[in-house]
């Protein structure tokens, strides 16, 4: 007969309470165009990508390290996400071109298979852009 010491019974209960925690569901982000509220992408199509070091990865500042030694690089202004039906010039067979809403006609970002930098520094290969002060989002 194994006998159980009290000492392993809190930590069973707190690496129960952190199952429980990930498996409820989180609220669904989903991302709309400003202009009209048409749906352009969900939580689902982003493409996650770490945080770079802000402006010392641009070339033009790269001389000038030292003044921003100390500050956090921004937050993302875009977000990136996987290439989408609604996505005409992908279709067309573009290598680079501007998206924009299928509603509205609205400038919503652009995309290039060759890459893009975000704002907070990273390379994303291929990269379809989507600006967040286009699009309104959404929880579910």
């Amino acid at each position: 007969m194994a006998t159980v010491s009290s000492e392993s019974l809190p930590e069973t209960k707190a690496a129960a309470s952190i199952t429980d925690s990930e498996t409820a569901p989180k609220p669904q982000a989903i991302y709309r165009c400003r202009r009209c509220r048409r749906i352009v992408a969900s939580e689902e199509n982003i493409v996650p990508h770490e945080r770079g070091k802000g402006e010392q990865c641009f070339k033009w500042n790269k001389k000038s390290v030292d003044s921003c030694k100390n500050q956090e690089p921004p937050e993302c202004s875009s977000i990136f996400v996987e290439p989408m039906k609604w996505m005409q010039t992908v279709q067309e067979g573009f290598v680079g071109e501007k998206l924009q809403c299928m509603g509205c006609k609205a400038r919503l970002g652009s995309f290039n298979w060759a890459g893009m930098q975000c704002n907070c520094g990273t390379w994303i290969n291929p990269a379809f852009l989507l600006h967040k002060n286009k699009l309104d989002e959404c929880h579910i």
